[in-house]
């Protein structure tokens, strides 16, 4: 095996990698949402239990790209497809960490009856999970039309969002005793919310390793 073809094997490896992590962080915010919804605290402690095996994938992701790195002195679109990986690694593990939170904001609540501002969460994380396969879809194939359309689904999140903050302070307003449940959906909006704005993060990291050249898509 010549230098170049260990060079590509290694890099299509941590991308494949990359791909096995990304799926996992998506997979947990699904399950952390549904354990909200289903008031299930086993899921949720679950979703919490398995972020180690996200964690740890990414450090390993880190080691192999950083030793590649340091072993190949790639240059040019090489050394951006690298650092890329690197970055949204990073992007996805913050995701599983939201889902960790939203977890543990679900194990909080527990039975308690949900508030009506739990549909437009769910709306949100419906969004978020579209954004970020979608966004793994346009990575794997190098398609910047497709990592574009991302900003616009970022655009419906934040609408949302803004939205149910609002509701959810009247009804604080409304339901004094129920401020604590109140509380912890503001926080689960914004650990949805912050999963959008990753989606977009890797949109634009997309448009650094395909162009060459660093994107704001939420402008």
């Amino acid at each position: 095996m010549s230098v170049r073809e260990k060079f590509d094997f290694e890099l299509n490896s941590a991308q494949e990698q990359l791909i096995d992590l990304s799926t996992m962080a998506v997979n947990a915010l699904n399950k952390s949402m549904e354990a909200l919804i289903n008031q299930d605290v086993d899921a949720a402690l679950e979703v919490i239990e398995d972020d180690k095996d996200i964690n740890q994938l990414e450090e390993f992701i880190n080691d192999r790209v950083i030793l590649l790195i340091a072993k190949q002195s790639p240059v040019a679109t090489d050394l951006r497809r690298l650092v890329v990986t690197i970055k949204v690694a990073s992007d996805m593990e913050r995701v599983g960490d939201y889902a960790v939170n939203i977890a543990k904001e679900t194990i909080r609540i527990g039975n308690q009856q949900l508030l009506p501002q739990i549909g437009q969460i769910q709306q949100m994380q419906k969004l978020a999970v579209a954004m970020l396969r979608q966004v793994i879809d346009a990575f794997v194939e190098e398609d910047v039309v497709k990592a574009k359309e991302i900003a616009e689904l970022d655009d419906q999140v934040d609408e949302l969002y803004g939205d149910v903050i609002r509701k959810l302070m009247r009804a604080g307003g409304e339901n004094p005793d129920r401020l604590s449940q109140i509380t912890q959906l503001a926080f689960i909006s914004r650990y949805m919310e912050r999963s959008a704005d990753h989606a977009t993060n890797i949109a634009e990291q997309l448009f650094y390793l395909v162009r060459g050249q660093h994107y704001d898509l939420n402008k």
